[in-house]
């Protein structure tokens, strides 16, 4: 059975208790759930009691994508799960996504999410976007990302080739990441509904909605020309 590493960044989330609980409660066995506390300096109490069951590393305070690469190097899986500190995973989400991606031979692959509210209540019906053919989602991932991050399986193979997150994205390292591996590895959408993603007030796009705005527009204007050329091969093979 391969491994899979889930990877939580933390940085004063007080849901983080309940990101690790879905991690640990997956249905899929072998597991290895990595804690990056990125400086925290609130809600660290909630992580004792999981210690015993999770591979914990604390650095200084460095950002999303720093904690992630931070995950990944000291990861030992042969796949690898985003979990952010706020939002939940389905138990069966690793079970059900890594035996789709094994069926259809996928490096890379998202899924279907729900949004829940701050007390955890679910809010909307399935919010993932599925296309009907990779020209369609290759324009529209041109324009943004319609990739919820905490929805993504990769294989570790994939992110040795793609190497790490850019660490001076504060807010679209994940969009940055997708981009870079379209070229190369095809996402591959799984429908059924396996991540909740919490919409609460102390998010980070919200709090600094004008900045990661701005960073938006520079990095799709930074991957236009490569997905441009893309999209031209990808109508040719007819795809």
């Amino acid at each position: 059975m391969e491994k899979v590493s889930i990877i939580i960044p933390f940085f004063n989330c007080s849901y983080i208790g309940l990101a690790i609980e879905s991690a640990l409660n997956q249905t899929y066995q072998n597991i290895e759930v990595i804690v990056v506390d990125d400086g925290s300096t609130l809600y660290n109490e909630k992580v004792t009691p999981y210690l015993s069951r999770i591979k914990y590393i604390r650095k200084s305070n460095g950002g999303t994508a720093s904690a992630l690469n931070f995950g990944i190097e000291n990861a030992t899986g042969d796949y690898f799960a985003w979990l952010s500190s706020d939002d939940l995973f389905h138990p069966f989400k690793i079970e059900k996504q890594l035996h789709y991606m094994k069926t259809v031979n996928a490096q890379a692959s998202y899924s279907n999410f729900y949004l829940i509210n701050e007390h955890g209540k679910i809010v909307s019906s399935p919010q993932g976007m599925a296309f009907p053919n990779q020209v369609q989602f290759l324009k529209r991932m041109r324009r943004g990302c319609v990739i919820n991050g905490c929805t993504v399986m990769l294989s570790m193979n994939l992110c040795k080739e793609i190497g790490l997150f850019d660490e001076t994205l504060l807010f679209t390292q994940d969009y940055d990441y997708w981009l870079r591996i379209l070229p190369k590895f095809r996402f591959y959408y799984y429908s059924e509904p396996l991540v909740q993603y919490r919409v609460h007030s102390k998010m980070g796009t919200k709090q600094h909605r004008l900045q990661a705005r701005k960073e938006l527009l520079s990095t799709t204007q930074r991957h236009t020309h490569i997905m441009n050329e893309l999209i031209k091969r990808t109508i040719q093979k007819g795809i």
